[in-house]
């Protein structure tokens, strides 16, 4: 069942996001399962909105980067992701 995640991380720059995204890229099949992705800067920090095809490859996902944004100095938060249920998704333009 896909998943929405929504992280709320205070105190992290678009600097170490991007820092970290670069890492990331750097190591293969991370973003399994990953349908989408969007990062907003707020006046705490970052905001990041996830569309997942299911909760173990967000789990997967987040084992692998964790290590990784904790090496780049990423701050740690108390506050786990909102994750919800996704009833339905779609892409406009998409086909199928």
């Amino acid at each position: 069942m896909a998943i929405f995640v929504h992280a709320v991380l205070p105190g992290v720059t678009t600097d170490q996001y991007d820092q970290l995204n670069a890492k990331l890229q750097e190591t293969p099949d991370v973003f399994d399962g990953c349908v989408s992705h969007a990062c907003v800067p707020t006046d705490d920090g970052l905001e990041v909105f996830d569309l997942w095809e299911s909760e173990g490859q967000m789990n997967a996902f987040v084992e692998r980067m964790m290590p990784v944004a904790a090496g780049l100095g990423w701050p740690s938060s108390d506050a786990p992701p909102r994750i919800l249920p996704v009833h339905n998704h779609w892409v406009p333009g998409a086909n199928g």
